[in-house]
């Protein structure tokens, strides 16, 4: 191997919340020129990381946009952010923890708002954790234990290519055969491509997961449930599954944006939490979130103990206060509150609806990403940044609450900071504005 030409192992996979830590890299001449076991989506992400690429820091609106230097676009977002009355920093996911760390320190400086994807995805599911508590183990106890898996809403055969392959359909310790030792289990309104890794697809009517759950539950504490059908299901099929479930020995609950984000949001979630509370007195199980982004568990963990709370969190009053729903991002947007936008790793532009793209269309947006999106086509400032887990290093959470330790695989171009630097020189230059 020569010195130009290396081989890196054991790097995480920063694309969503599998962070699969098995990914090895060859460099050539300080480029990645190769990528071993990653999902399609990893190696394109490693292979192609730098195409469309955000090339150098901007300031205007678009028809009337200048490259500028790093220093004068900081010096830009100090300003825009000075100013504001009601400023909001929101994304976060999608990058490494020190940043986050930064983020908070200015939303508690200027008295703003600091909110993050989980806010739009599994922003219920913190909700119905805090109401009814958790049942939560690792992934690799998944693996070693469990010998009835459940994905409820979830397409995990394209959102999560390699979990299955990693956690489900792998040898562990005590389930040697996990062909036939281990059976999967998907509930979901339609079919998906997942469907052909299941054992068995339960179709249910669309909006009905609360109805279904609370079935589940009574069957499972021994009560009788009126009817024939509830959601789309027999009641008869419903009471075969309660059984199954409580027969197993170790089971895990695996749910998606399809319970989430449906009727019900939060209290599906309080629902499942509670089935899978009652059937732990009769057996062993767990349930996770497939989260998206591979650091919006990082991004909870992080916002919860540098501020108390998981996201929505306003500094508006000196202290930070917790109102989903009031303080989330697309509320604040939706009711043009927000007078200043500073984003970071995301990109509101393409996912937030009509109501927030009016407020967007007329304030100043910071935008921080290494990529061109629709937020940065909006935005008054772009400040591209480094890749974490590319050419930062840097920690996140995984899925399961595991912290990992993301390397730096090759530098980044010329003049491109991480976030975390872009951040704490923003942190900086207010301190001297309003500190």
């Amino acid at each position: 191997m020569t010195e130009s030409k290396r081989i890196v192992e054991d790097v995480p996979c920063t694309f969503c919340g599998c962070l699969c830590d098995d990914i090895l890299l060859e460099v050539e001449d300080g480029k990645i020129t190769r990528m071993e076991n990653g999902c399609t989506i990893s190696k394109s992400r490693f292979l192609n990381h730098h195409d469309n690429r955000m090339e150098s820091p901007t300031i205007g609106k678009k028809g009337a946009r200048s490259n500028v230097s790093v220093d004068e676009a900081i010096a830009k977002a100090v300003e825009i952010i000075a100013k504001a009355r009601r400023p909001l920093i929101y994304g976060l996911s999608s990058t490494e923890n020190d940043a986050h760390r930064e983020a908070y320190k200015i939303a508690e400086l200027v008295g703003g708002v600091v909110d993050n994807t989980s806010s739009v995805c599994h922003g219920p599911t913190i909700l119905g954790v805090q109401e009814s508590g958790e049942a939560s183990a690792a992934l690799a106890e998944t693996r070693h234990r469990s010998d009835l898996v459940i994905y409820w809403g979830s397409n995990p055969t394209q959102a999560h290519p390699r979990h299955v392959d990693r956690y489900i359909r792998v040898p562990g310790k005590f389930v040697t055969d996990p062909k036939t030792e281990r059976k999967i289990w998907l509930v979901d309104i339609r079919t998906s491509e997942s469907q052909r890794i299941a054992d068995r697809f339960i179709q249910i009517d669309p909006g009905t997961d609360l109805e279904v759950l609370s079935a589940l539950r009574a069957l499972v504490r021994g009560h009788r449930v009126n009817g024939t059908e509830i959601g789309g299901l027999p009641v008869a099929q419903l009471e075969e599954m309660a059984n199954t479930m409580k027969e197993i020995k170790y089971g895990v609950l695996f749910f998606g944006l399809g319970l989430t984000q449906s009727k019900g949001r939060h209290r599906n979630i309080d629902a499942a939490v509670k089935l899978i509370q009652d059937l732990n007195s009769y057996t062993k199980w767990n349930m996770m979130p497939m989260r998206g982004h591979y650091n919006v568990s990082g991004a909870n963990k992080t916002s919860t103990w540098q501020t108390g709370y998981p996201y929505a969190v306003d500094y508006a009053r000196g202290y930070p206060r917790y109102q989903p729903g009031e303080y989330t991002s697309v509320d604040l947007l939706a009711r043009g509150e927000v007078d200043a936008l500073l984003n970071i790793a995301a990109d509101p532009g393409a996912h937030f609806p009509k109501a927030c793209w009016k407020t967007m269309s007329r304030i100043p947006i910071i935008n921080i990403d290494p990529k061109q999106n629709m937020t940065s086509i909006m935005a008054t400032v772009n400040i591209p940044s480094a890749v974490a887990g590319i050419e930062c290093d840097g920690a996140a959470v995984r899925m399961d609450g595991l912290p990992l330790y993301l390397q730096k695989v090759i530098d980044p171009p010329e003049g491109i900071l991480p976030d975390r630097e872009i951040l704490r020189r923003i942190y900086e230059g207010l301190l001297k504005e309003v500190g």
